[in-house]
């Protein structure tokens, strides 16, 4: 058992927690107005389907493990409300006017989009954390986020307008060099915490449907003229997606079965992958080839990668990040140097420069895992109330639970599914 100075969050968390929300009320005070003459309204939907996708499917996407749901949808939500804000405030101090942040629709679509790096990093560590540790990832992804995104926006001139590069390969890297640095070796063995039930792979079920149906937005949200384009291309990519990973799934099951890790993650990938060059005119069957490619990489992924990472490079990525957000991340990049080297794309009335392209993909890469090893070994301080291995995968720990398990339960009820680790062997 985790000794109570380690893992009791009275205070440490409180207090953290209450310091951290005085201190962004104050520069909220300091710095932030709203939008003179807003005209964003008519992006209002697309905010509505960015959020639910924050709160309700990235959250229930990580609610497989057995006995973590709270955690997963909770800290989930935590996490999303205290980044949308620092997220606001780290992108507005680019782009001050008078000293000023000014708010809108748009701003709060970025300010969404801030945090689903953190909720990415989030599921690669997910389980072997604590809240504390988590406000603390929080507030240094989303500050090191905003300057990179400033970098490829700004100084790359280059195009990411559904955020391949700058939120699902930044987040996935950045979650992966932390979960290296936080290794435990412990862990390397199954722990009898980290598998799915029935249940709690529909409820999972739930979260991919969700990021399913509305990726379109998401990859649309701040296309500007250009939202039709991204909603068609993306609309095309997860179908493709999604039929290839059921495909691929039965395939690399050596009884022909469908794996519900694979329906789950790899049917997004197709959306992560067409991001970067989701509002160019790439005529829509090379959408669908893009999703294609996503959804095998994907699936190899989880199949053979996963467990080579875990034995190999000591990476216990507990959600696949790199397979659905990592890998795919990397293909939109490449799509989106590719497409800018062989069309005449251009974007403010510039030329897109495939050279500026990989310079923002290579860069993002670069710093995520630079930044993610640094935040990993802040995050290792033994003080901020990480659970000990036997109790990692378990909301008790940190959570008061209506009706735990007892020992000698756990074994007999159990659904009679495969762990996500063994589901990728």
């Amino acid at each position: 058992m985790p000794s109570a100075l380690d893992t009791n969050m009275r205070f440490k968390f409180s207090i953290l927690a209450l310091l951290l929300e005085v201190i962004i009320i104050v520069l909220f005070g300091i710095f932030v107005e709203y939008k003179a003459d807003d005209d964003s309204g008519n992006l209002y939907p697309y905010f509505q389907d960015v959020h639910v996708m924050i709160f309700i499917g990235i959250g229930f996407l990580m609610t497989f493990l057995k006995k973590y749901g709270f955690s997963s949808v909770g800290i989930n939500m935590l996490i999303a409300a205290l980044g949308l804000q620092w997220g606001t405030l780290m992108q507005g101090f680019w782009h001050l006017r008078e000293g000023k942040i000014h708010v809108g629709i748009k701003s709060m679509i970025n300010a969404d989009f801030s945090t689903a790096a953190a909720l990415i990093s989030f599921g690669a560590v997910l389980g072997k954390t604590s809240p504390v540790q988590m406000l603390i990832l929080t507030i240094l992804e989303i500050t090191i986020f905003a300057c990179n995104e400033h970098l490829v926006a700004e100084i790359f001139q280059a195009t990411d307008v559904g955020a391949s590069m700058t939120i699902h390969a930044f987040g996935a890297y950045f979650g992966l060099a932390a979960a290296l640095v936080l290794y435990r070796p412990g862990l390397k063995n199954k722990h009898e915490n980290e598998e799915s039930t029935y249940h709690s792979d529909l409820f999972a079920m739930i979260g991919t449907l969700f990021l399913w149906l509305f990726w379109p937005s998401f990859n649309s949200a701040i296309a500007s003229e250009r939202i039709h384009t991204a909603i068609i291309n993306t609309y095309y990519s997860l179908a493709a997606c999604t039929v290839v990973t059921f495909a691929l799934s039965s395939l690399v099951d050596q009884r022909g079965k469908f794996s519900m890790v694979h329906i789950q993650n790899a049917t997004l990938a197709g959306g992560v992958a067409v991001g970067t060059c989701a509002d160019m005119h790439i005529r829509p069957f090379v959408a669908m080839g893009i999703g294609s490619i996503a959804g095998i990489i994907s699936v190899l992924g989880y199949s053979f990668l996963t467990p080579l990472l875990a034995s190999k490079l000591n990476i216990q990525d507990t959600c696949g990040v790199h397979n659905l957000h990592g890998l795919p991340g990397l293909l939109g990049g490449i799509a989106g140097i590719i497409v800018s080297a062989v069309t005449d794309e251009r974007r403010n009335g510039n030329l897109l420069n495939p050279g500026m392209q990989a310079a923002a993909l290579g860069s993002t890469v670069g710093i995520a895992l630079v930044s993610g090893a640094l935040t990993g070994s802040i995050l290792k301080l033994p003080f901020l109330g990480q659970a000990s291995d036997q109790n990692c995968f378990d909301d008790s720990v940190y959570w008061e639970v209506p009706e735990e398990e007892k020992p000698h339960e756990i074994h007999s009820n159990n659904y009679d599914e495969h762990s996500r680790f063994e589901a990728t062997m």
